[in-house]
């Protein structure tokens, strides 16, 4: 349980760092500079035209994985009961939910061949730290499970 309850309080400090670091770098042609997108200069784009898409990108990227990463924080600190970590499941996928949307966005515009679209290195942390949420969760569901089995 020990292992849990490192991986998942580092989740509180690798989450933000994920949030501004680089997701893609995008332009519109080969020869210009490309600008790098994170999640939270995506979200300052939205705000501006599609207030309500802005909102649903925050829910999935900012606030379900954190919110989940709290929870887990205390159910490992015996706060809250690990009943609740089914509806926990329910935030990791939430947050997933991002990560599927961002690679179907890289997909599309890749298909489209307008600009060029390369992946950074924040994706790859995010997905890291969103597949790490799950597994505290499942972890930590298992264990309950099998607490209360004894």
């Amino acid at each position: 349980m020990t292992a849990l309850k490192f991986v998942n309080l580092s989740l509180l400090i690798l989450f933000p760092i994920a949030w501004f670091a680089p997701l893609m770098r995008a332009g519109l042609l080969p020869l210009f500079g490309l600008s790098e997108i994170s999640v939270i200069t995506g979200l300052q784009s939205l705000w501006g035209s599609d207030i309500f898409l802005a909102i649903v990108v925050a829910v999935f990227a900012l606030i379900a994985p954190i919110l989940k990463t709290f929870a887990l924080a205390l159910v490992h600190w015996d706060v809250l009961t690990p009943r609740i970590t089914p509806l926990l499941r329910i935030l990791g996928k939430l947050a997933m939910a991002d990560i599927f949307l961002i690679a179907l966005y890289i997909t599309l515009a890749k298909g489209i061949g307008v600009g060029r679209l390369e992946t950074a290195w924040g994706l790859y942390l995010f997905t890291a730290c969103i597949l790490a949420s799950l597994w505290v969760s499942w972890r930590t569901e298992r264990g309950a499970k099998a607490e209360r089995a004894e």
